[in-house]
């Protein structure tokens, strides 16, 4: 911790502070642990300091075996935003299993932490960080740091796929009421069919000759999306934002740094509330929406779809694929 310590807090342990209702440890591999109430005695709290670094000193715990796992090739190998989908993950997973010895974490723990994960946070998430947890455990059975992978067998919850496919006219209204940053950002997610993150940290070296140079943040996928006079327009939207302000990032703030998470949902939710008040619609699609449009509109066979989005295989495709087909009926073509 880099914040210097006021006068009366220079008696705490080394990663404590105090917080307005307890005395909480951040221990260098991450998270955040509850010591105590702000009630108790100084010797109360260093002796539970003490107690907790024993319990992460120990070469058998859990995030004992975390720390090891994000200092190894294996994590730092692993695309961007898998990184920190990870880091993400490891707040929630050592609060559940981080005291526990790696031997000792059963099946029915996983099962246990999924279902409560569920409730709080949706299946989606209680699956994620299952992933995740069994991807750890699978790094220290192979370095034979575990007999068994505690995982294995702990069945995921069914996720509905999603089939939200974004029509013309919905994508038009998007279109006719989103500021340069949005429509932008929507124009070049829709047409090189990429996702939110690879727009937000589109660099203006990436713009080349032949097109719009893009490494997938998820998959490593590296890819020249083509020019067309569309996508063009959408660039010359994006110039349009804050044209006096030098900046590497193809759509930037008033300070010339990319766009986080929160700066542009703000005005994604804006753009999305506009159009809904003006023409009625729902408008409750979500910006990866756009990508699967996307896919949907590309004319050509699902491995063509594929090749141009940058997938592993066919199957991902087909999950984006979600324009609903018109098929002949009987005798509709005599």
């Amino acid at each position: 911790m880099t914040q210097q310590r006021k006068a009366e807090d220079q008696w705490m342990p080394p990663r404590v502070y105090k917080t307005k209702v307890a005395y909480v440890f951040q221990p260098k591999s991450g998270g955040k642990i509850r010591l105590c109430g702000l009630d108790v005695a100084k010797s109360l709290v260093w002796m539970l300091y003490e107690k907790e670094c024993a319990a992460l000193d120990n070469f058998n715990s859990v995030a004992s075996l975390f720390e090891k796992f994000f200092l190894s090739a294996s994590f730092i190998d692993k695309a961007p935003r898998t990184q920190k989908d990870y880091l993400g993950y490891k707040k929630d997973l050592l609060i559940a299993f981080g005291k526990m010895d790696i031997n000792k974490v059963e099946p029915k723990h996983v099962r246990m932490f999924m279902d409560k994960k569920a409730v709080k946070s949706g299946i989606s998430q209680a699956n994620r960080h299952k992933s995740a947890l069994q991807a750890i455990f699978s790094w220290a059975y192979e370095r034979g740091k575990i007999k068994v992978n505690p995982c294995v067998g702990v069945r995921k919850f069914t996720e509905k796929a999603r089939d939200r496919y974004v029509t013309d006219v919905e994508y038009q209204a998007l279109l006719d009421h989103a500021c340069p940053v949005i429509y932008a950002a929507a124009e070049i997610s829709y047409l090189c069919m990429a996702r939110r993150g690879d727009v937000e940290r589109l660099r203006k070296e990436q713009l080349i000759a032949d097109g719009i140079y893009i490494k997938q943040g998820k998959t490593g996928k590296k890819q020249i999306k083509e020019w067309s006079p569309r996508l063009k327009k959408a660039i010359s939207h994006a110039n349009k934002v804050n044209p006096s302000i030098s900046s590497m990032y193809v759509i930037h703030q008033f300070n010339g740094s990319g766009y986080g998470t929160n700066g542009f949902r703000d005005r994604w939710v804006s753009t999305m509330e506009r159009a809904r008040k003006s023409t009625g619609y729902l408008m409750d699609f979500t910006f990866h929406d756009l990508k699967a449009k996307g896919i949907s509109d590309f004319e050509g066979s699902l491995e063509e779809k594929r090749n141009a989005a940058g997938h592993t295989t066919t199957k991902q495709t087909a999950d984006y694929d979600r324009k609903t087909h018109i098929v002949p009926t009987v005798k509709s073509r005599n």
